[in-house]
């Protein structure tokens, strides 16, 4: 496996919208792998191929405690199917968006399916962070940040910070 590096925002590659995968490779495979050792190393609990430069439908996400436990998801196309009424607000914060966080609200609850790491097509329920960091993920696939979801002062103070953060590289 490999570390993949992290763009960060303000970037447009961060704001293009990903296509479907339509089979399944080796490739796709050796991606999602890298994606995740990726995402423990930064460390986070969700990576999109658009933040790491790919420009297709596949998130890596695992919010367990303890890294190789087997609880993480490798979803390609990941597609919500049906989402509660009732919003629930978390800070959320991004690895391309570094040390940057803001309250989000989003559906307490989700159904979505998704393609798995062998091609298969899979549905999960879900509600709570897992909820929260899936659809956070998909928002990458669509070109959208977790800042897009909050006021346009509090977005354009985040950005600022960004760009002198990048000049500082």
């Amino acid at each position: 496996m490999a570390l993949l590096p992290i763009i960060v925002a303000p970037d447009s590659r961060l704001n293009v919208k990903c296509e479907d995968v339509n089979k399944v490779t080796d490739e796709h495979r050796r991606l999602m792998d890298d994606m995740l050792e990726t995402m423990y190393d930064a460390p986070g609990i969700g990576l999109a191929a658009p933040q790491v430069g790919v420009t297709e439908r596949i998130i890596v996400v695992d919010i367990s405690s303890t890294k190789g436990d087997n609880s993480f998801y490798k979803m390609i196309n990941p597609k919500i199917i049906w989402h509660s009424d009732q919003l629930v607000d978390y800070e959320e914060g991004c690895l391309s968006l570094p040390e940057q966080y803001a309250q989000v609200q989003r559906p307490g609850e989700i159904h979505l399916s998704y393609v798995d790491h062998d091609g298969v097509v899979q549905n999960l329920k879900t509600s709570g962070i897992l909820a929260t960091c899936i659809q956070h993920e998909i928002d990458h696939l669509d070109g959208r940040l977790f800042v897009d979801h909050i006021s346009k002062l509090r977005r354009d103070l985040i950005i600022r910070k960004l760009k002198k953060y990048k000049a500082a590289l």
